[in-house]
């Protein structure tokens, strides 16, 4: 079940980021950039996963940076869960919002679990889950979990949580 931040998004934006989730893995680049978000791999501080910062040159104003010292699935859920910084907390990132490898920012824990799921919804949203779930269980699959998060370029715990709503 998609969540209640997936939901509160008005139509429009949902059918702009269901455009590319046709498929696993998700294309998660085109959907920043369907919002007009550039994204940027740098080198940013020992424990910082990425941030989401206002951008004049970028065409939504906000560009996101991703620590490229991460492995690439932290990466994607850190780009993930930016975008949904950008889509439920806009009017809260003032000057950025930075994110530890905890996902945890100045913000308050709430925001920070919202855009958390957020991020779960644009990076393996239920359709294209449950797909590839009956698929595993047709093909006998042992390591579900594993399997699964190797399709969608996820790291294992992400695709845990995820998981357990089926």
């Amino acid at each position: 079940m998609m969540s209640r931040e997936w939901r509160s998004l008005d139509a429009e934006m949902r059918e702009k980021i269901r455009a590319h989730q046709d498929e696993a893995p998700v294309k998660l680049g085109a959907i920043a950039k369907q919002l007009g978000i550039k994204v940027m791999s740098s080198t940013l501080q020992a424990g910082i996963s990425g941030e989401i910062r206002p951008d004049g040159a970028s065409p939504a104003g906000y560009a996101i940076r991703v620590n490229r010292h991460d492995a690439s699935t932290r990466q994607r859920f850190t780009v993930a869960h930016e975008v949904g910084h950008f889509l439920l907390h806009r009017d809260h990132i003032g000057d950025g919002i930075t994110d530890d490898v905890l996902y945890r920012s100045a913000l308050t824990d709430w925001r920070e679990a919202e855009a958390n799921r957020l991020a779960s919804d644009i990076l393996m949203p239920d359709h294209l889950v449950r797909h590839h779930l009956e698929d595993a269980r047709a093909k006998g699959v042992l390591d579900v979990s594993r399997y699964l998060a190797e399709i969608f370029e996820v790291s294992e715990a992400a695709m845990n949580i995820r998981l357990e709503m089926f």
